[in-house]
């Protein structure tokens, strides 16, 4: 069981206030500096420096942050396990990227249950960074994402290699025909909103060649995968986007692949947890019957 001064702990690193962690846990600010004062004369170090009237953590406190997220994930997770040990049950309890999710797992999650069909299973999509928190908090125990994150800071795999590719109806015609990038910025594009990991690795790699996704002659921003796909069959414009979101498409000849001298993107897909959990050996496994 977490020691409850870890938890005070936790809630002053996320709000970086000890009269706001008070109230959030529902004591006082005295009793929150005393749990502070008794872990700092515990680990013989200071956990919180003030820089002016900002209240950061020391390398210390960090250090103990780190280890404090793993601990009280590990705690409700061990919890978890034990009620369906008794109620003989298992679960699967983890979020994933909205590419992943729709169109990476459903195959992936077959297999682990057609093995295990008595499992219950919850999948969360959210972003990279919405997921990470989630993680950090003990809401989820594994997370699958496109996204970059502190790899110092998780225990990781890498879950798949995909292509990232430019798209179009099979009959669309083009303002001119493209040979490579630039040619396309005459067209209009059809694009992910802002914090999605489809966009933000479409936005790394025109940064690279000096350019931004206002260079389009026209840009359709749309929040859905599906309604992306839907335009884009349409022949609305031109997208890009994960080969494994549009694999379908290509295969029934209903999309088309945009064939580019300079554009040849892949990215990686990553399995994720806590870092120094007591289950990773069972992350693992769980690891690889999905990639089976």
């Amino acid at each position: 069981m977490m020691d409850f001064r870890i938890d005070t702990f936790l809630t002053v690193c996320r709000l970086m206030n000890f009269t706001k962690a008070a109230e959030v846990l529902h004591i006082t600010q005295p009793a929150v500096s005393q749990h502070i004062h008794y872990l700092e004369d515990f680990y013989c170090a200071k956990l919180f420096v003030y820089e002016g009237k900002k209240m950061n953590l020391t390398n210390a406190g960090n250090a103990l942050y780190q280890a404090a997220v793993t601990m009280k994930h590990d705690d409700l997770y061990l919890k978890e396990s034990i009620l369906d040990l008794n109620q003989r049950k298992t679960r699967l309890l983890f979020g994933a990227t909205l590419t992943i999710g729709e169109f990476v797992m459903p195959a992936h999650l077959k297999i682990y249950l057609d093995l295990y069909p008595d499992t219950e299973v919850r999948m969360i999509i959210g972003n990279t960074s919405e997921l990470l928190e989630k993680l950090r908090l003990g809401e989820i125990d594994f997370a699958i994402v496109e996204g970059n994150f502190a790899k110092d800071q998780y225990d990781y795999l890498m879950y798949s290699h995909e292509k990232y590719i430019p798209v179009c109806s099979k009959d669309y015609c083009f303002v001119k025909k493209p040979k490579n990038l630039k040619d396309l910025l005459l067209e209009r594009i059809i694009v992910r909103e802002n914090g999605s990991g489809t966009r933000k690795i479409f936005e790394e790699n025109l940064e690279t060649r000096n350019l931004v996704i206002g260079d389009f002659s026209c840009v359709v921003e749309i929040g859905g995968m599906n309604a992306i796909k839907s335009m884009v069959l349409a022949g609305c414009g031109i997208t890009f986007l994960y080969e494994a979101a549009v694999r379908n498409e290509l295969e029934s000849g209903f999309l088309r692949r945009i064939i580019l001298n300079d554009f040849h993107v892949s990215h990686d897909f990553s399995f994720i947890w806590n870092k120094g959990s007591v289950f990773s050996e069972n992350y693992n496994k769980i690891y690889e019957i999905l990639k089976a």
